[in-house]
């Protein structure tokens, strides 16, 4: 199934960029930006609402990874966004790191777009500091997850709004040049 294919990516060799003893980062096989990595735990842990308190260290590591794999790709942290999905897609907890560039023949729907420029992204930060206070991670109500995917095409550099990916995605480039 689709749904457990980080698992297997998670044990290939090929597909690792950085690893330690906690944790694996690999390239995202159909990356939505530029640079587009997943930061995985080796520890058998579904998603992020599996997470509790004494998770905090294992997402230390993955975030420490992350730092790692954006100084490997040399760039600069700034440039990067370091969070979860709200609404994972994939079996198996996994960080994303990507580029704010958002340039990938990857990137053809609305879902994916907002799934990474709304609240359907959760910053490293917010669900660290969420978990770390309740000891874990609330899911966001079907209904607004819903409105959050149909949201407009809101470029993520300033106040455009696309009307189609493709319109987004030519707008996309006048922030590069």
């Amino acid at each position: 199934m689709w749904k457990n294919g980080l698992i297997q990516s998670l044990k290939d060799p090929s597909l690792q960029v950085i690893s330690s003893d906690i944790a694996v980062v690999i390239k995202d096989k159909y990356p939505k930006a530029k640079y587009h990595f997943l930061v995985l735990p080796k520890e058998d842990i579904s998603s992020i609402f599996k997470l509790t308190r004494d998770h905090l260290p294992v997402l230390d590591e993955l975030r420490l990874l992350a730092t790692n794999v954006i100084e490997v790709s040399g760039e600069k942290e700034k440039n990067f966004k370091i969070g979860f999905h709200a609404i994972p897609s994939m079996t198996r907890l996994h960080l994303h790191v990507i580029s704010k560039d958002f340039i990938s023949p990857c990137l053809k729907t609305k879902k994916h777009w907002n799934s990474f420029t709304t609240k359907l992204f959760i910053d490293y930060d917010k669900l660290y500091e969420e978990l770390e206070k309740t000891g874990s991670v609330k899911r966001i109500e079907s209904t607004e997850a819903k409105d959050l995917e149909n949201s407009p095409l809101k470029c993520n550099h300033c106040s455009f709004e696309a009307k189609t990916i493709p319109s987004l995605k030519d707008h996309l480039l006048s922030h590069l040049k």
